[in-house]
């Protein structure tokens, strides 16, 4: 077998280091750090956001892993000067994202947090009062992004006793297993207002940019919930806050926003939108958080090892992108 050399731009924590190594196939000869081996001949390269610098390092470069789902923008404006290399992800974080998909969904469409809150301070006047709980069983999921994380998501609320749409770019020509309709892109107006819980599993791409804006809310029926494990600028900021305030959506569960610390120090004090969604009762949310687990740092160095070692036999490696598509 001829050898593969790798390197990772950021080396796992010791236990994570150790677990990688020992999942490898002999014949992967594997490096990690900031500073690049000397000399640089690996033929696969780790790393969320190369510089051009690393992939002109070594003339053997022939693949980039990004060891997470999705493609950063900035690293595929720059990989398209590169057209000679492959480029692959890892979907090692769709079961915790997919859970989480249904955690949101569930919080929100039960109002969970603000019972909690009036609880805590011995208040138990919604427990006498209308509810506007929305029962799911028998209602319909419309999943946009029908990938690793979609398919598990329709799993879950099949068990819960939902129809399932799905939206995804390329149509399967067989039918799924766990949805009960697949559409494409253009049939969004035509599914919105059949949906009763809107869940969106999407990649940020120049595509999927502002996809979900006031026209599209106005569509999705009054009692219907929203939930974004994709990225925030999604769906515009201003159309979902208004949407909600006014009563026009039901409720948010939402794990990804429009703002970010810049730094370590603005961690604790930087508002996630421009808008208040923190005033509001009717929104779940999560600082960006659905693809963390116990069990992540494992699951991402098993599905690493297995890319890497389909390549060390000459094999395919999985989960390739589409620099066109963004993902």
């Amino acid at each position: 077998m001829s050898r593969l050399s790798v390197h990772m731009l950021h080396e796992p924590e010791a236990g994570e280091w150790t677990y990688l190594r020992e999942q490898l196939a002999p014949n992967v000869a594997i490096t990690a750090g900031l500073e690049l081996p000397d000399p640089a001949d690996y033929h696969v390269l780790v790393a969320g956001r190369p510089s051009r610098a690393h992939l002109t390092a070594s003339s053997n470069l022939r693949a980039l892993v990004i060891p997470w789902a999705g493609l950063p923008n900035t690293t595929r404006e720059l990989l398209l000067e590169f057209p000679h290399l492959a480029v692959h992800n890892l979907h090692h974080n769709a079961v915790p994202v997919a859970e989480m998909v249904v955690a949101l969904l569930l919080a929100a469409a039960k109002f969970i947090v603000p019972m909690d809150r009036a609880l805590r301070a011995h208040d138990w006047t919604a427990r006498y009062q209308r509810q506007q709980v929305l029962l799911l069983q028998g209602k319909t999921a419309l999943i946009l992004g029908y990938g690793a994380i979609g398919r598990h998501v329709a799993g879950i609320c099949r068990a819960l006793g939902m129809q399932v749409l799905a939206l995804r770019r390329r149509v399967p020509p067989t039918r799924d297993a766990l949805a009960d309709e697949i559409h494409p892109p253009g049939a969004l107006p035509d599914l919105l207002p059949r949906a009763q819980a809107l869940l969106i599993c999407l990649p940020h791409t120049p595509e999927t940019d502002g996809l979900i804006g006031a026209a599209e809310l106005d569509l999705l029926p009054p009692d219907a919930v929203l939930v974004n494990v994709g990225r925030g600028p999604i769906v515009d900021q201003e159309a979902l806050y208004q949407a909600l305030a006014q009563g026009r959506l039901l409720a948010a569960g939402l794990d990804v926003w429009y703002n970010y610390p810049a730094d370590e120090a603005s961690r604790s004090h930087t508002p996630p939108a421009d808008y208040a969604f923190h005033e509001l009762d009717n929104v779940v949310m999560s600082p960006h958080r659905a693809g963390g687990s116990q069990e992540t740092g494992r699951r991402r160095m098993e599905q690493l090892a297995a890319l890497l070692n389909a390549a060390a036999r000459g094999e395919a490696m999985p989960n390739p992108v589409d620099l066109a598509a963004g993902y």
